[in-house]
This record gives structure tokens, C-alpha cells and sequence, in this order.
């Protein structure tokens, strides 16, 4: 009996011992005990997982969150994405991500490289993908080239994203063929996106595919190619953005653009029509002599059919706003809007745009000579200092607005910032140099 109860002890420490060295890597489905420290995550996530803050997480290869599972993430964790197997998170049509961070506390994705050693392209990038229509069948996503997304449910939800940064995303999976920082395929209206910032991608700050989904609060803060792509029938609306580019970095594969907007890549009337509506965004580069891949503010071409509100776009692009192909019809014909807009900087203002109707004064569109006039901050632009782009008392951009359509909140002023600055507490302009 003796030794019976020896063994039996043994037995109980090696249940205790193993119950408290838990192995920090998180295969398929697994929801881990937390430890406080770094989970290798790869596979799928097949059931309902919660990643929590006070463990750090490293994707390595595509993770996928599979249809019916939802991936919550606690605010102010931190998830990695590993350079050499090209880490990236895809959220499948039929998951969710609650990615439910804090303005003290937000939720960072970002490069898996030490502090001074991050760049553009050092992981892949989080693509969320659902069953809102598209115009493309089959729409596989870009970059992976693998899932589909799409369909007839236009109040899809996927989820949320809020107070979430994405840094140093983008990196190319073949030649000119890179995840953006954060791509939207076929995303419905029920998934709620506020509170995001996409910092130095390899690409597209953010790109949608279609769907319905709405946006607020979107930061696009020195990436390499487009800010806001929208293609295959996107349809939903975006208010209040604040994008700052660095004038020496550009998309040599093609060219730059804070807006690049297409119906499809072949400009055809396929529909539902690429249409979204965005309203109250600030769009400038920082001083310094420009990259010659740099095109226009606003490149709008393709047959698309979206709609600018209240927006100000200053700097140096060689054009402001360029309407291309059947573009120039559709602006003509009243299928999309350009109100309260105002240029300043570009060295062709209107490029394809009806002037006459750009300055019918209904319209309140109106090409400044001097940044001075807007009265805006001298940091404004600025990339080696925190940047404000809060208009001065007095600014003409915070009265100027026209009247915003339903559906989107009523604002007066031009551009991302009326009297408050909402990029405060959760932005970083210098995720380089920040502890992770």
C-alpha cells in the first residue's frame, strides 16, 4: 500500500508539472493557457479562439480563420508577422475577427523584425474576406491567390476591427504581387471598421474588393503604392481619413496614388458598380522633391462610380483629381459626386474633369494656390515630427463643406479634422523605434 501511494504521488506531480510547462506554440485550433510570452501560430482556426495581451503572437505562413470560427483578440495585444515564411491572417468568408482594441490600448499587428530594423514588406498583411456581392465570378483574392469571397449577403458581418495599427505589412508573394495591409474582399455592412492604421506597407494601405462595408477614422501613414484602392463593385462609405505620404517613396512596378478606383480591370459596366462614398479625408505628402511614380491625388478610372465629399488633398501631385476612361461621362452624367473639395498644390488641379462643373459653385470644389490659404498647421505634413492637421481658427476648410448624402455623418468641414484631432492616444508615427 505504501508503494501504491508513492506512485501515486508521482503520478499527481507529473499531472501538475505538465499542466504548468505548457508549450508556446499554437497549432490548428488551439486556445492557449496564457503564459506571457510568444505563440507561434500557423495552420487554421477551426473553433472559437481568444488571443489575450499579455501574450505576443507570430504568424508564420497564411493563418486562416476557418468559416464558423471567430478569432477574438484582446485589446493591446500585439500579433507579428514572421518575414521569412511571410506571415499573414486571413479571416474566411463565414469567420469572424474581434479585434475590439482601445484608444489606450490598441491592438498592433505589425513586423516580427527588432526595433531600427523594420521595413515595408516585412510580413504579409490581414485580409478579411466574407459574403457580400462582388461584380467578379470567381473573385479570389488578391496576393494569396488562393480563397474565394463574394456573395448575395450585403449586411455581412465579419466581425470588428477598432483601435487596430497595422505596420510594416506588404511583402510581395510573387513579382508585383503583394498582400496589401489590410484588404477587404466582399466585406458586409454588418462588420463594424473604426479606429485603423495602416503604417508602411509593401502596397495598398487598404484596398476593398467589393462588398458593403463601412469605415471610419482610417489612417494611411507613409505606405508604398495606393492609399484607398476600391475595385469589384465596393459599395460602402468612408469618413474621416487622414493619409500622409513620404514623397520619396513610390510604387516603381506602376505608380502612386492616394485614391486608385476602378469598376473592374477591365472597365466594364459589371455590377453591382464600384460606387462607395467618401467624405472628410485629408490627403498630403511631406515636403521633399518627389518620386516620379507618383501620379495623381485622385485617380479615378475604369467605369468607376465613387463619390468625394468635403475632402482636401494638398501637396505636390503632379495631378489632383484625374478622370479617366468613362469616368469623365459618369461625372458628367451625375452617377458620381465631387462636392466640397478642395486641391491645392497638384500641378494639374483637374486632369479629364469637367471644369465648369467642378466650379459650379452648388458644388463648393475650389483649387488653392498656396497652403497658406488653408490655414493649416506647420506640421501638417510633417514626417520627422508627430503631425496635426487641425485646421487654425478662421481656416476657410472649416466651414467649407457642402451637404453630406445619408448615410453619412453630417459634417461642415473640409478634410479629417473639425475640432477635435481622433488620431490622439492610439496612432504611432514611429512604430521604427517602439518596443514590442
Amino acid at each position: 500500500m505504501k508503494k501504491l501511494g508513492k506512485l501515486f504521488n508521482l503520478l499527481l506531480l507529473g499531472m501538475l508539472m505538465t499542466a504548468f510547462v505548457g508549450c508556446n506554440n499554437i497549432e490548428d485550433d488551439e486556445d492557449p493557457i496564457p503564459v506571457g510570452g510568444t505563440n507561434t501560430v500557423s495552420g487554421s482556426i477551426t473553433q472559437n479562439t481568444t488571443w489575450t495581451a499579455n501574450n505576443k503572437y507570430v504568424l508564420t505562413g497564411f493563418v486562416y480563420v476557418e468559416n464558423g470560427a471567430t478569432l477574438t483578440i484582446e485589446p493591446g495585444t500585439v500579433i507579428k508577422g514572421d518575414k521569412a515564411t511571410k506571415g499573414s491572417l486571413i479571416i474566411k468568408p463565414g469567420a469572424k475577427i474581434m479585434a475590439n482594441g482601445t484608444a489606450e490600448q490598441p491592438i498592433v499587428f505589425t513586423s516580427n523584425q527588432p526595433k531600427g530594423q523594420r521595413a515595408a514588406g516585412d510580413w504579409g498583411g490581414l485580409v478579411i474576406l466574407g459574403n457580400a456581392p462582388v461584380n467578379k465570378t470567381p473573385a479570389v483574392i488578391e496576393g494569396e491567390n488562393i480563397s474565394t469571397f463574394g456573395g448575395t449577403n450585403a449586411t455581412d458581418n465579419s466581425g470588428t476591427l477598432k483601435y487596430v495599427r497595422i505596420e510594416f505589412a506588404g511583402i510581395a508573394f510573387e513579382t508585383d504581387r503583394e498582400i496589401n495591409g489590410l484588404t477587404f474582399g466582399g466585406v458586409g455592412s454588418g462588420t463594424t471598421v473604426d479606429y485603423v492604421q495602416v503604417s508602411f506597407s509593401g502596397d495598398d494601405a487598404f484596398e476593398w474588393f467589393g462588398g458593403t462595408v463601412n469605415a471610419k477614422h482610417l489612417i494611411s501613414y507613409r505606405n508604398l503604392d495606393d492609399d484607398f484602392d476600391t475595385d469589384n463593385g465596393y459599395s460602402g462609405t468612408v469618413q474621416y481619413g487622414y493619409i500622409l505620404r513620404d514623397p520619396s517613396v513610390a510604387d516603381q512596378a506602376g505608380d502612386s496614388n492616394t485614391f486608385e478606383s476602378d469598376n473592374d480591370a477591365g472597365g466594364s459596366e459589371a455590377t453591382p458598380k464600384t460606387s462607395a462614398r467618401f467624405a472628410n479625408i485629408t490627403a498630403t505628402v511631406a515636403p521633399g522633391e518627389l518620386n516620379s511614380k507618383y501620379r495623381s491625388a485622385m485617380r479615378i478610372r475604369r467605369s468607376s462610380e465613387i463619390s468625394i465629399y468635403n475632402s482636401v488633398f494638398a501637396g505636390g501631385f503632379p495631378n489632383g483629381i484625374e478622370l479617366q476612361d468613362k469616368v469623365a461621362d459618369n461625372y458628367k452624367a451625375g452617377k458620381m459626386n465631387i462636392k466640397g473639395v478642395a486641391i491645392q498644390g497638384a500641378v494639374t488641379p483637374l486632369r479629364g474633369v469637367d471644369t465648369v462643373l467642378f466650379n459650379d459653385a452648388a458644388n463648393k470644389n475650389k483649387v488653392y494656390t498656396s497652403v497658406s490659404e488653408l490655414l493649416l498647421p506647420s506640421s501638417f505634413n510633417s514626417i520627422s515630427a508627430r503631425p496635426s492637421a487641425m485646421p487654425q481658427a478662421s481656416s476657410p476648410l472649416l466651414t467649407g463643406g457642402s451637404t453630406l448624402p445619408s448615410g453619412l455623418e453630417p459634417t461642415t468641414y473640409m478634410g479629417a479634422f473639425g475640432g477635435m484631432d481622433w488620431t490622439q492616444g492610439w496612432a504611432n508615427f514611429d512604430p521604427q523605434t517602439t518596443d514590442y
